[in-house]
């Protein structure tokens, strides 16, 4: 029988590389606590409407939000679609004073005047003003958005007018600049200001300055620009950064809508690096489509899981349209705002401007260390698999030397982003294999060992898995301790090749299982190795049984990768669903189905096998299943936006609920066999 020795040395430098990922995922975990304030927030107009339809003042509707807990009101920039509803100015299309003047619809004699000299213009808009305020913003802005020579000034008698050159069906909906009387209003009700400013077309400084001028002497909690371009983009960036950090303001990015990293906005990386990483929140907003098919308790379900998960701190609310049953529609929202506002209250949170993060950059020299462990464990690895590095130690530290160095020193001199990804690509997949492989190496010495009886087997097999989740946790440990930073928790850089993390652990184990044991039951020597059993292997008669429970497998496969990530597209069941949100609710975090359901039941009936001889065949393929489920424990850290805590009690909860479902399914299979046992008995005798 082989025997492999496990390195020393290099489980020293494993150990030593622990301590300074743990000191790192330490750090990460303060930074992850200080970060506990959330933004819920609402459209202005939103309200505004919902006012309306209730035939409601809006004062206190306003006053009733806010009580609910709503702390935020998005203002937008205005457009003559609202100031034509609102009042507060009128756009009409010149073709339309023309078709008025024609038809004696035009009563207002010193407009038939002008109509009458050839002075009104078809292809014009003309804008009046009934606001002050407004009116002297729209002087303000529209030159700055069309040009000074799209926009002309006159008079018709006392009354100041603008004639603009532009399409009127487009004009009306053209963004034109932030209201002030609209901040004015949500400062007056005691809510801060959600600031949603657009792009200008050739955005120069002062069109930037003009902008965050506008919001002086305003309370406002953070800035999230609307449209595909940041403010100031393409080449008014520094602008934009520079007006932010004088006015200490925090930038909110939206979520893209696969979950993942951002919706896309020109300019956005270069605004958030320059003005500080620690003044950048995550926003999401319920789709549009999908919020009336939620009932207000899932929804209120979704913002708890999407702050706690995912690191938003900017909760853009929508209103229900529709109110629940014996409830209006004013009762109906201000219940989804005020169960939003307990429940996150409930799980630790502050209701407030966005909190975020203190800037995370840890030391070089534990990174350092941390990289110089990963490489550790991948000779170690690679010593556990091949005999003959097994056998030379030297060999082995050479190799050390060779892949620490050319980990280490990259991340000594500053640089290292992409060596940190392969070692996070490295320590998710090498320590699964490694703490399996280590469980494999114990079980051998016991192979003369008597049967066992079930309720010692099932303790015994719930021990071996709870010490094989701990070493996979290192893993874990060295993942986190390889990216931790604010950019990885934000996510502007993401973990890549998760896919392959569901993947490789199994390969990586089945090649040391081939090592060790033979597969065909003494059929084949095991000393003949890996080669050797994968070339019987392909040369044995395949039936069409065969074939088709290899296809099932393989669809199996295909279907267990495609559900993971976010961008999969692969539907899940509505039973499953359910399944999930009563998991949610029983569980600090939710535990991973892969782990819950496959893996870990495999790593209990894997003992079973073992110490009940079951054919080694069988044997192999609940190993390479079990290693699912580690792979699954140490892969949930690659979400670095989770807090490190979820994804450790994420991982708790997986094996403990799967060692009981592991447990059940060792009793069945132990009843099923006397079962079969008795009935094969019944038919000798008779």
């Amino acid at each position: 029988m082989k025997v492999f020795k496990y390195n020393r040395w290099l489980l020293l430098l494993i150990a030593i590389g622990l301590a300074a990922a743990l000191a790192i995922s330490f750090q990460r975990h303060a930074a992850e606590q200080v970060n506990r304030q959330v933004d819920m927030a609402i459209d202005y107009e939103g309200l505004i409407e919902l006012a309306e339809r209730e035939g409601k003042p809006v004062d206190e509707v306003l006053q009733q939000a806010k009580e609910a807990g709503i702390t935020s009101l998005a203002v937008y920039d205005t457009t003559f679609k609202k100031l034509n509803a609102n009042g507060k100015a009128t756009a009409i299309a010149g073709s339309q004073l023309l078709a008025d003047y024609h038809s004696g619809r035009l009563t207002d004699p010193l407009w038939q005047k002008l109509a009458a000299e050839g002075k009104i213009i078809g292809t014009e808009v003309y804008i009046v003003g009934h606001h002050a305020q407004t009116w002297k913003e729209l002087k303000e802005d529209l030159p700055r958005r069309l040009g000074k020579d799209r926009v002309r000034l006159f008079t018709v008698g006392s009354e100041e007018v603008m004639a603009v050159k532009a399409h009127y069906e487009s004009f009306v909906k053209m963004d034109i600049g932030m209201p002030t009387d609209e901040m004015q209003a949500v400062n007056d009700a005691g809510f801060y200001v959600l600031a949603r400013p657009s792009n200008y077309a050739a955005c120069t400084p002062d069109d930037v300055k003009a902008v965050f001028g506008r919001m002086d002497g305003f309370r406002i909690s953070e800035v999230v620009f609307s449209g595909s371009q940041v403010l100031g983009a393409t080449k008014a960036l520094q602008t934009t950064i520079d007006e932010m950090k004088e006015r200490n303001l925090t930038l909110g990015l939206i979520e893209a809508t696969t979950q993942l990293q951002f919706y896309h906005q020109d300019g956005m990386n270069e605004v958030a690096k320059g003005v500080g990483y620690d003044h950048v929140a995550r926003l999401y907003s319920v789709p549009k489509d999908e919020q009336p098919k939620l009932k207000i308790d899932t929804a209120v379900e979704r913002w708890s899981n999407t702050d706690e998960e995912r690191n938003i701190r900017i909760d853009l609310m929508r209103i229900y349209d529709k109110p629940s049953p014996n409830m209006s529609l004013l009762e109906t929202n201000l219940k989804y705002f005020q169960d939003t506002h307990d429940k996150l209250v409930a799980h630790g949170y502050t209701i407030g401007p966005a909190g975020t993060f203190p800037e995370l950059l840890p030391s070089k020299g534990l990174r350092a260390l941390v990289m110089m462990g990963v490489a550790a464990a991948v000779v170690l690895y690679l010593s556990l698999v091949i005999p003959a590095l097994n056998a030379r130690p030297k060999t082995q530290y050479l190799l050390f030397v060779l892949f620490a160095l050319a980990a280490a020193v990259p991340v000594l001199m500053g640089n290292g982003s992409k060596i940190r990804i392969l070692a996070a690509l490295a320590s998710a997949n090498v320590f699964p294999a490694l703490a399996v492989i280590f469980q494999l190496d114990r079980v051998r010495a016991f192979k003369e060992k008597a049967k066992i009886a079930l309720p010692r087997l099932i303790v015994t097999a719930a021990l071996a898995l709870f010490v094989t989740g701990a070493l996979a946790y290192i893993g874990a440990a060295y993942l986190s301790g390889s990216l931790a930073d604010t950019e990885y928790l934000l996510e502007f850089q993401i973990f890549r090749g998760i896919k392959l993390t569901f993947i490789l652990p199994i390969i990586l184990v089945g090649a040391a299982f081939l090592q060790r044991f033979d597969i065909f039951d003494g059929k084949m020597d095991d000393t003949e190795g890996v080669v050797n059993q994968l070339k019987k292997i392909l040369d044995m008669p395949v039936r069409v049984k065969t074939l088709f429970l290899m296809g099932l497998v393989l669809i199996a496969g295909i279907v267990f990768v495609a559900r993971s990530g976010h961008t999969s597209g692969m539907p899940v069941s509505q039973s499953e669903l359910k399944f999930r949100a009563f998991l949610e609710q029983a569980f600090y975090a939710r535990p991973r189905t892969k782990e819950l359901m496959i893996g870990h039941p495999a790593f209990m009936l894997a003992a079973m096998a073992f110490w009940r001889k079951w054919p080694t065949m069988v044997f192999f393929a609940l190993v390479l299943v079990a290693t699912i489920g580690q792979g699954s424990m140490v892969e949930t850290f690659a979400h670095m936006r989770t807090p490190v805590y979820m994804s450790f009690m994420r991982g708790i909860g997986g094996i403990v609920l799967g060692a009981g479902i592991g447990a059940i399914a060792m009793v069945l299979v132990e009843l099923w066999q006397v079962i079969i046992s008795k009935a094969k008995g019944s038919k000798a005798d008779s």
